[in-house]
């Protein structure tokens, strides 16, 4: 989008300040457990920590060495990451000879077929989310199952979409077409949070597990590219299969959005049917469709709305409309013991409340933007190189330019929030990403290859090195005996709620997992309410 379109703050968002207090964000935050050698873990999920299918706050994500750590939401970026932390210190005093790994690309992995897939347990439910990650492990490989990252979610009130003067779209609503305008914002300007945040320019060869990846030698077993910011989210980490490819979601409008996603649920794609639903009479994955579910389609946001046990994530949002966005491509922040600082999310809320409030045009070509995912795919393969352009409209631009003149629009929102809240902190969060503008030896990617060379290390040894120390440093903090009891009897409920649930099931899985799928042909049957 030109320049000359940013516009500034809309005056009663100045006038309105609680507004601003409104909005609510939470993270989940992953990380591999590993040994003290930093080798993936091979046991199972820790009884001390509950059952990853019911708790609330401490489940995984693909591998079962793979934790991930739930927040509530908060009304402040200070609450959020302080509750994240003390999840991390319950964790950490209970991880017996074990500790969370601290950078997105994986420790010392083993052999592709024996990283253990995440476990759920008997259930109908738990056996949905295991054999659907099975079929992850089928049509990506586990490996990619290892990398992690950190999900930011944000909610705005609905008052706010109002005052910014979001027009209603008939069918999904004001609050639904303000999400999305700020989810083609949010695509056009991600490029920056890449080049600011990311944190993984680098990976180990048991990682890559092929030669012909690309990267250069950096030390040892350690391979880079000279001016990366982030290898998880290019296409060496989390990359598509050809038929996620061949998706266009559209940005353009809910309805079309959750119309492609249902085709793409729906749609049988021939080598998925090659590979069938079963080997050996086991099941390898739900079905041979384009997306088993929808959360296979991987981007760098996503819409969202809570759902219910059983219930298809598009009839959710057909339903109810968009509750929050989550934000996916953000790495680990190596140098904190939770992976993201209260400066880092600080910075996410005046960046995404300036995708909400700027104009924010529809895509052309039917919803897609091939633009923007081109300098997204470049700042992350590419973003420290001197005097790179990116492509603004058609017109080239240095990315110190444009990135110059996207955080002069950001700060005023800074600015807002700090009126909200008090304090200068935003404004502040605003400028320590300028110094990363100014000078790209600051940006945590050659950080990292900065220290890299200077203790002559690689990356495993280096994120062995600082795990270790988050790890002493959150086992030493004490928790307050109310949290340690209040963590305790989560974990004990949440295992008596696994075996409830094991234990209330009427019908095999073949059964439920035919029910899953059927209930698609009424997901988006009933028109979304705001």
């Amino acid at each position: 989008m030109p320049m000359n379109l940013l516009k500034p703050p809309p005056a009663p968002l100045a006038s309105e300040p609680e507004l601003l207090m409104q909005m609510l964000r939470g993270i989940e935050k992953e990380g591999l457990r590993v040994d003290h050698s930093g080798k993936l873990a091979d046991t199972p999920h820790p009884a001390a920590l509950g059952s990853a299918l019911t708790h609330d706050s401490i489940t995984t994500d693909y591998s079962e060495a793979l934790l991930e750590l739930i927040t509530g939401t908060h009304g402040s970026a200070q609450d959020v990451v302080a509750e994240l932390e003390t999840i991390h210190r319950f964790v950490a005093r209970n991880l017996r000879d074990e500790l969370i790994w601290n950078q997105s690309m994986p420790a010392q992995l083993p052999a592709e077929n024996e990283i253990p897939i995440a476990w759920y347990g008997t259930s109908n439910t738990g056996m949905l989310k295991h054999v659907y990650r099975r079929g992850l492990a089928m049509r990506y490989g586990r490996t990619m199952q290892c990398i992690a990252g950190i999900h930011y979610n944000l909610s705005l009130p609905d008052r706010l979409w109002e005052v910014l003067d979001m027009p209603s779209d008939p069918v999904s609503g004001r609050r639904s077409s303000g999400y999305m305008a700020l989810i083609r914002n949010f695509t056009r300007y991600s490029w920056l949070l890449m080049y600011l945040f990311g944190a993984s320019p680098a990976a180990s060869d048991n990682f890559l597990r092929h030669p012909n990846h690309g990267l250069e030698l950096l030390h040892g077993d350690t391979w880079y590219l000279p001016h990366a910011t982030s290898l998880r989210m290019s296409d060496l980490g989390y990359r598509s299969s050809k038929a996620q490819a061949e998706l266009q979601l559209c940005y353009n409008d809910l309805p079309t959005f959750l119309a492609r996603m249902h085709r793409a649920v729906s749609t049988p794609w021939p080598d998925y049917e090659a590979i069938g639903t079963h080997r050996d009479g086991e099941w390898i994955q739900l079905n041979t469709n384009i997306l088993q579910v929808e959360n296979e389609y991987y981007s760098n946001i996503r819409p969202k709305r809570t759902v219910g046990r059983g219930e298809r994530p598009v009839s959710a949002l057909a339903r109810h409309g968009i509750e929050y966005v989550e934000v996916r491509c953000l790495d680990i922040d190596p140098w904190m013991p939770t992976g993201i600082s209260v400066e880092s999310c600080r910075f996410m809320d005046a960046f995404l409340l300036f995708c909400a409030a700027q104009s924010s045009p529809l895509f052309p070509e039917n919803g897609f933007c091939k633009r923007s995912n081109n300098n997204f795919g470049t700042v992350v393969k590419e973003g420290r190189k001197p005097g790179l352009l990116l492509d603004r409209d058609g017109q080239s631009i240095s990315l110190q330019d444009w990135g110059t003149e996207l955080l002069d629009a950001i700060r005023p929102y800074a600015g807002l929030l700090d009126q909200a809240h008090g304090g200068a902190s935003y404004a502040d969060a605003v400028a320590v990403q300028q110094s990363k503008l100014d000078d790209s030896d600051n940006t945590p990617s050659a950080r990292l290859l900065a220290a890299l060379r200077k203790d002559n290390i690689g990356l495993q040894e280096f994120t062995l090195q600082q795990s270790l120390r988050h790890h002493e440093t959150l086992s030493a903090a004490p928790l307050p005996a109310e949290t340690q009891e209040e963590f305790l009897g989560k974990a004990k409920s949440s295992i008596e709620a696994q075996a409830r649930i094991e234990q209330s099931d009427k019908i095999n899985f073949e059964t439920y997992v035919a029910q899953y799928q059927e209930a698609l042909k009424t997901a988006l049957d009933v028109p979304a309410k705001n």
